[in-house]
């Protein structure tokens, strides 16, 4: 089979950074730690509102061009938490022409309530063109030439792709126990809207011999031979519950240098539409740990997470939603992409459960001012790593029986193309991946990320390289 060498390719923009400021008044709250903060020099402390903004310009050749803006507010107060912020304010919307984007506001506080930190989260995220590689990691084959037009096997630009429309409502909120000890609860809301590629939208305004042909995608397959079940294949409303405890002792929430962070939660899931059985309760677990290694200039940074379906079965597209407490990133998926396994293809690894762990130094290069801002470079050599604890059970005679019955012109001699049924031992195989990061960071809060990185298994991503910009480190 041809390899395939695939390049995404990412053109940000950056414009400019615009700073505004109030007078600094006496804006007060109530501190959630009271430990003593390091004197900082008075040219060092920002004060009053201050706000980032950061157009952008991408392109992709299914999704077509994307515009939008991003921005983050923050109000210091009279500086004396600062790096801390009294609030904080974030608003991003980008959409393309091929209807694929997102549009997100977020407000985080951890003195609008005494004594406690609350985050609130308003999106909605159309994916025209999400990812979909069956289930199990390894267990599922991945085919990069079907994919690929100039491929000899080519079938469709859309073949490992569906559609997927995504609304998120969360509020999230944290209390003191004592010491570094914390409670945490949260609800929320997410509506799914799942189907095929719709084939038309993508093909409207294309020339003849770029348009995407009308075949079975992976996801069309899976939900023909039964994989994916009707109540689940088209997606669902569900209102969630969640509880936890967390310990942190990190110095800042933003640009860690030094301190640990943990966390235990279970999230409750409640299914209504169709699949309105699909009741859940699920697992979380992370650790992160920052220890320094010279100074403030080298820190090495390691994160450790699980999630686990410990009752109920949750439908497949919440298995590829991966649960926070606070939601920092515009959606945390698993396994695969920029928030979990950089390198790997987003959703390469759909399983019930599923573990992965993000280890990478990081590296302050150089520090300086523009105005009154506050503005450094670093860069983060990093490898991460990911597996399936419990796997989707593919039942090979079950799926035969399907496929005569609702696939008929199916060859079933190439069945072994889609799902490796006789080693099962490619379901439990690790997938690695490492690369490097470029961070610029505004006072202590804003940061600008850009990480490449490639997959070491082929299997995983039989392209070179990705390339991811977000806001914020990875964790």
């Amino acid at each position: 089979m041809t390899k395939r060498i695939t390049l995404t390719l990412t053109i940000a923009l950056l414009m400019g950074t615009l700073t505004t400021y109030a007078n600094d008044g006496d804006t007060t709250a109530v501190q959630r730690d009271k430990k003593p903060k390091p004197k900082k020099e008075k040219s060092e402390v920002r004060t009053g509102w201050t706000f980032g903004i950061l157009p952008s310009i991408a392109y992709d050749a299914d999704k077509g061009f994307q515009f939008g803006v991003l921005s983050n507010v923050y109000n210091f107060g009279d500086g004396s938490i600062y790096p801390d912020y009294f609030h904080s304010l974030y608003f991003e919307a980008a959409y393309t022409t091929k209807r694929s984007g997102l549009f997100r506001f977020a407000y985080d506080s951890k003195y609008l309530i005494p004594e406690h930190h609350l985050k609130i989260d308003l999106s909605y995220l159309p994916d025209a063109l999400c990812d979909f590689y069956g289930y199990n990691g390894y267990q599922s084959v991945y085919n990069g030439g079907w994919a690929k037009k100039k491929s000899e096997e080519y079938i469709s630009r859309a073949f490992y792709k569906s559609q997927r429309d995504l609304l998120r409502i969360a509020a999230d909120i944290d209390g003191k126990i004592g010491g570094n000890w914390f409670w945490n609860a949260g609800l929320g809301l997410l509506w799914y809207n799942i189907a095929p590629v719709n084939i038309d939208m993508i093909n409207k305004g294309k020339k003849p011999e770029n348009m995407l042909p009308y075949v079975d995608g992976m996801y069309d397959k899976y939900v023909k031979w039964g994989i994916i079940s009707p109540a689940e294949a088209n997606g669902g409303w569900h209102p969630y519950l969640r509880g936890g405890i967390t310990f942190d002792s990190r110095d800042r929430q933003q640009n860690t240098k030094r301190g640990m962070n943990a966390d235990v939660f279970l999230t409750y899931y409640a299914g209504f539409g169709e699949d309105k059985n699909a009741n859940s309760l699920i697992f979380n677990a992370n650790f992160r740990h920052f220890v320094p290694v010279y100074k403030d200039i080298i820190t090495f940074a390691y994160r450790l997470a699980a999630q686990m379906n410990v009752a109920g079965d949750a439908p497949f597209y919440l298995n590829n939603y991966y649960n926070n407490l606070f939601i920092q990133r515009v959606l945390y998926e698993g396994l695969g992409g920029g928030n979990t396994c950089r390198g790997i293809l987003r959703h390469r690894i759909t399983a019930k459960s599923y573990a992965f762990a993000n280890v990478e130094f990081r590296f302050q290069i150089c520090k300086f001012d523009i105005g009154k801002e506050h503005f450094f470079i670093g860069l983060n050599p990093f490898v991460d790593m990911g597996l399936v604890l419990q796997p989707y059970r593919l039942d090979q005679n079950a799926i035969i029986a399907n496929i005569q019955q609702n696939d008929p012109e199916f060859n079933l001699d190439d069945l072994s193309e889609y799902i490796v049924f006789d080693d099962t031992r490619n379901v439990y195989r690790p997938h690695f991946s490492g690369g490097l990061g470029l961070k610029l960071m505004m006072n202590d809060n804003f940061v600008l990320s850009v990480d490449w990185a490639v997959p070491f298994d082929k299997r995983d991503n039989d392209g070179m390289a990705n390339i991811y910009v977000k806001m914020g480190y990875m964790f």
